[in-house]
């Protein structure tokens, strides 16, 4: 996947705008069990009060608060605090939100910051709780002897009557006062400050009842406060995840349309060397499933792959920031999904490289099975082909099965992972809330990290089993982009005269294909000129299309030179070169659209009058004028609804229409009969009498008229000059002529 990174840099603002999008997803996906937590915590268990510092307080029960506070906080707490009475300036505002202040003056909290009242929470909370312990043991006489231990032997069963024990306790000496502090601090610390903040918060909603505060609709307000934010927060989230939806489609698909242009590119510009190095079939497979498959896990990584860690990290430090006691639990968990993860991985990667190459076979075989059809049935070889064909599928099937199981036994497994640690973690959290080391809200929030974390490393497991395969398609994807052309064009290339005439010369061309033993041409040298017909004939295999296959630089000389009109081909461009010549190959070739279109390939501004000029020559007239729809007529693809001769004549009258100056014409006249040879042949002369014509052919009636004819037997000429001049120097030509033609038709 490295190999392509090139093809993101585009799309940078587009990623980096999609990473943030997602950190900030993570984020409010990860608050949400936090607001879970107060609602259960806070709304629910505290009736909506936060804080054990309450908004308000009367005045006569700070008077016995204070009395459990050190002397510290007691400064701080008085500082926090104003005193509000009937002749204070906001007292008709107060009365309505505090009933109570009629009857007696109150303590208003003051605007004070959060980090301030976390501070001394715990120690207004343990002060409450004290209070409210003493007023509820004075109502036992039997409770409030036990309380003598407290208050340094001071027993409160000896008051003398009418004497108030808040009033008492206040006036004892500082050292004995200090001495009731601390045995409070003492009774306090086993619980944890959390859980004393909680405890004392339902002492502050006993206090709110008392200033006549409605506590019902302080817990409502509280709940929908927090509902509200819960609510604001995920759709957002939700806005977050369709943005990054829509980013990481538009990048992976341009990404795919990216690569796609530059595999087509470069398999344009590869020689017929690189094209005997990859199938046509492997192609195919290459420019369309396998970019198909970075495309897809472009965008699940965009979307997942940032994702999942920023989930599972960020709810890793979420549990261990919280100093959870079942934090272990979720240690366990992990290890268990790493191990599976490990197992899977290991398991699929070698299935997936095999994957595209059997996808590579199948496609082979299935477009070898539909171009060949008629040979098939011509055969009766359905049946082996069929068998072919299944074999090719099976193989795949059982591959692509394999993986399926792999992916299907996961699913279940990390589910039952996932299930386990949830079930753990209420059984000891159950356990933990019941000893007072965990309230009910954490513990459930808890389980929200846990299912996120596991949730996130279910999504990366996915990318890990779709990576694999992306990870194959792009190195094949590579191998074709890194594939240098054996033919380039120079650095400084040269340019043709501007009075070009055509001729064509090979001096000792030698040439030998990659990977051959021996060469298929050996020392050719002859010159084709402009009026003239220079004809190869041969044997099969004896190299006649392999030479007119040099001059368009198909492929490369091994061996000597090849100019034209006194110009090496290896010093002008590929294009400038070819731009010179009309190339009609041995297996004509017609792409889909309209003949006309077809036409029209060689010379987009060419006129109408050009292409019936060009269709006239070929011979092509008639049967063009037959169709009801004429030049507009379709051509199905690769030519399949015409004839091989009408597929020859279109291509020769494609070449025509391009008029150049070069003709090659590569056994073009085979699936023609003698008369529309014969016809061809004399109309093509007459019309392209300047043009330098090259011919392939088996025919010796095709190329008896020609000015030039070069026989080669095994890569090599063996014979070299007109009709009569070989029949009488060269025996090859001699026997091939007499295979063909009686005596009479050779004189």
């Amino acid at each position: 996947m490295m190999k392509l990174l090139k093809y993101t840099k585009p799309y940078g603002w587009m990623l980096a705008f999609s990473i943030a999008l997602l950190f900030a997803q993570a984020n409010l996906d990860l608050a949400l069990p936090d607001y879970l937590s107060r609602i259960v915590n806070t709304g629910i268990q505290q009736g909506g009060v936060e804080n054990a510092m309450p908004k308000a307080i009367r005045v006569s029960e700070m008077d016995k608060v204070v009395i459990f506070l050190n002397a510290q906080d007691q400064e701080d707490v008085l500082a926090s605090y104003s005193l509000v009475t009937d002749s204070s300036p906001d007292y008709d505002t107060y009365l309505e939100e505090y009933p109570v202040l009629a009857d007696e003056p109150i303590y208003v909290l003051n605007d004070i910051e959060q980090a301030e009242i976390n501070r001394l929470n715990p120690a207004m909370a343990k002060a409450l709780l004290t209070v409210s312990s003493i007023e509820k043991a004075l109502e036992d006489p039997a409770a409030t002897a036990e309380m003598s231990g407290a208050f340094g032997g001071f027993d409160p069963t000896q008051l003398p009557p009418g004497v108030d024990l808040f009033t008492m306790l206040g006036k004892l000496p500082a050292e004995q006062l200090a001495q009731i502090t601390d045995s409070v601090d003492e009774k306090f610390s086993a619980l944890g400050d959390t859980m004393v903040v909680q405890a004392g918060v339902s002492v502050v909603k006993s206090e709110y009842e008392a200033l006549g505060m409605d506590t019902e609709s302080i817990q409502n307000n509280y709940i929908m406060n927090i509902g509200a934010w819960m609510i604001f927060l995920t759709l957002l989230s939700g806005v977050c995840t369709i943005i990054v939806g829509y980013l990481s489609a538009k990048i992976a698909a341009g990404m795919a349309r990216d690569i796609r242009r530059d595999v087509f590119q470069t398999v344009e510009n590869y020689s017929s060397t690189e094209f005997d190095k990859f199938s046509t079939a492997s192609l195919i497979t290459r420019t369309t499933n396998d970019v198909t498959q970075i495309q897809m896990v472009v965008m699940m990584m965009v979307r997942m792959m940032f994702y999942a860690p920023l989930m599972g990290i960020g709810g890793i430090i979420k549990v261990v920031t919280k100093d959870s006691p079942l934090s272990w639990i979720i240690g366990v968990a992990v290890l268990a999904l790493i191990s599976l993860i490990v197992v899977i991985f290991s398991l699929s990667l070698p299935k997936f490289k095999l994957v595209q190459k059997l996808t590579d076979r199948i496609n082979l075989v299935a477009r070898e099975n539909l171009t060949g059809m008629m040979v098939i049935r011509a055969f009766t070889m359905e049946d082996f082909e069929e068998k072919r064909f299944d074999v090719a599928n099976k193989d795949l099937t059982a591959v692509s099965l394999f993986i399926n199981r792999v992916m299907v036994v996961m699913m279940p497994l990390m589910m039952l992972i996932m299930n386990v640690m949830l079930l753990a973690i209420i059984w000891f959290g159950a356990r933990e809330v019941a000893d007072a080391n965990m309230q009910v809200g954490d513990m459930m929030a808890f389980m929200q990290y846990a299912m996120q974390i596991v949730m996130s490393f279910l999504m990366l497991s996915m990318m890990f089993i779709i990576i694999p395969r992306a990870s194959v398609s792009a190195d094949r994807i590579h191998e074709v982009l890194s594939t240098v052309p054996h033919i380039h064009d120079p650095q400084e290339p040269r340019k043709f005269p501007a009075s070009f005439k055509g001729s064509v010369e090979f001096r000792d061309v030698s040439f030998r294909y990659p990977g051959a033993d021996t060469d298929a041409l050996e020392n050719i040298s002859f010159m084709a000129k402009p009026g003239q017909t220079t004809a190869f004939i041969g044997s099969t295999g004896a190299g006649k299309s392999t030479i007119v296959n040099l001059i368009p630089r198909f492929y490369e000389v091994t061996g000597g030179s090849i100019l034209v009109d006194g110009v090496d081909i290896r010093k002008v461009t590929q294009h400038d070169l070819r731009d010179k010549i009309g190339y009609v190959p041995q297996k004509s070739a017609l792409f889909s659209g309209s003949i006309e279109s077809n036409l029209l390939y060689a010379d987009k501004n060419a006129t109408s009058d050009m292409l019936q000029s060009a269709v006239e020559i070929a011979q092509a007239k008639e049967f063009v004028d037959e169709k009801p729809e004429g030049m507009a007529t379709e051509i199905a693809q690769g030519g399949a609804n015409v004839s091989g001769g009408q597929k020859q004549r279109l291509s020769i009258a494609r070449a025509i229409v391009k008029k150049p100056p070069i003709y090659i014409l590569d056994d073009s006249f085979s699936a023609l009969d003698f008369k529309t040879d014969s016809a061809l042949r004399r109309a093509f002369k007459e019309k392209t009498q300047d043009s330098t014509l090259l011919i392939v052919t088996q025919r010796v009636s095709t190329i008896k008229n020609a000015e030039q004819i070069i026989v080669l037997d095994e890569g090599q000429i063996v014979g070299k000059g007109t009709h009569n001049e070989l029949m009488e120097t060269c025996e090859t030509y001699k026997e091939i002529a007499l295979s063909q033609l009686s005596k009479e038709e050779l004189s």
